[in-house]
Formats: structure tokens, sequence, C-alpha cells
């Protein structure tokens, strides 16, 4: 028998994942993008053929920042 828990989804949310209202965002170059939703900053985030990545949830407005989730990932 598996008496593990169930397992709960590892890593920060991605892209339609991000549920804030607004959030600050970094662009892949490491400049600083300003506030703005997410859908704004998702359709930035494709236009450069990368993701939008929350990497400070917790923070206010949260952070997120344009880069590729794969490479990030491992």
């Amino acid at each position: 028998m598996n008496n593990r828990p169930p397992r709960k989804k590892d890593g920060p949310r991605v892209n339609e994942m991000i549920v804030a209202d607004e959030i600050r965002v970094v662009g892949a170059d490491g400049e600083m993008q300003g506030v703005m939703s997410v859908e704004a900053a998702i359709k930035l985030a494709d236009e450069e053929g990368l993701d939008l990545v929350e990497i400070s949830p917790n923070a206010k407005p949260p952070v997120c920042k344009i880069l590729d989730y794969g490479k990030y990932k491992y």
C-alpha cells in the first residue's frame, strides 16, 4: 500500500497559472519592465518566445520574470 500523502505541485506558477491582478515584471535582460496586468506580461513574454514565471509571489505586487522556463526548471 502507498501511504504517502498526495504530491503537491512543485515549482513556481507559470503563465496563465499566475493569479494576481497586477504584477511587477522583470524582462529577460534583467531590466525592470514595470507593473502591469498578467495578460499584458504574458503577451510580452510570448513576443520574445519565452515564459512568464512568478519568482516572488509574496511581494506586493508579486514579481514575475520573463525567461525560458524549461531552462529555469532544470
